[in-house]
């Protein structure tokens, strides 16, 4: 690609330097920009260079948040204790956007791989046991991504928290083994949460 233009080829490149994005996806983004108003380009790059300045991660489930605590969590009309474990803040999204939870979540940041240099240390696994000591939590759902590393992290929680006595579920495998949380359509998800297991059902039955 010939540019006539060194600060057209600098924004350029930085585009195509976003998941998904190619140099020709990126060209039109920029030239897209080029046509607008030098305030709207001006608010735009603002708004993303205050979130990544500003935006923290909840102290108390590691969601995204404008303050210390997230709107979730925050939020005295959800059921706090409910807590749904997911993989990474995207899983969170998802879940939001079918409308049928109402707890609150534990974003672990990943998920056990001994295979990718990932081990539970590695993850907020000890917090998530910390939490569910210290609170008043009646039901952990596991919402990971059906493969082995999921399962594995499911198994190693389970037993972690297992003398705590309390219940212990995961959604439905109305997701097909191997698939991800991400891109699983609103009412497959929403109806795996509905019709949520114990976690001793679907161990035993793998």
């Amino acid at each position: 690609m010939q540019f006539s233009s060194a600060l057209l080829e600098n924004a350029v490149n930085e585009f195509a330097k976003l998941p998904g994005i190619g140099k020709k996806t990126a060209l039109r983004l920029v030239l897209h920009l080029l046509k607008q108003d030098t305030a709207e380009v001006s608010n735009f790059s603002e708004v993303i260079a205050k979130m990544r300045s500003e935006i923290r991660f909840c102290q108390r489930c590691f969601n995204v948040a404008d303050a210390d605590i997230c709107s979730i969590c925050s939020n005295s009309m959800r059921k706090q204790e409910i807590i749904c474990v997911v993989e990474n803040i995207r899983d969170v999204i998802a879940i939001e956007s079918t409308q049928q939870f109402n707890g609150t979540y534990h974003v672990l940041g990943g998920i056990i791989s001994p295979l990718d240099g990932v081990g539970p240390d590695q993850l907020n696994i000890e917090s998530l046991i910390l939490r569910v000591q210290k609170e008043k939590t009646e039901e952990l759902i596991f919402a990971l991504n059906p493969n082995i590393q999921g399962d594995t992290t499911i198994y190693y929680i389970q037993k972690k928290i297992q003398p705590l006595g309390i219940r212990v579920t995961t959604i439905a495998r109305g997701i097909a083994f191997g698939g991800e949380l991400e891109y699983t359509d609103e009412l497959t998800l929403g109806r795996s949460l509905q019709n949520r297991m114990p976690v001793e059902n679907y161990v035993s039955n793998r």
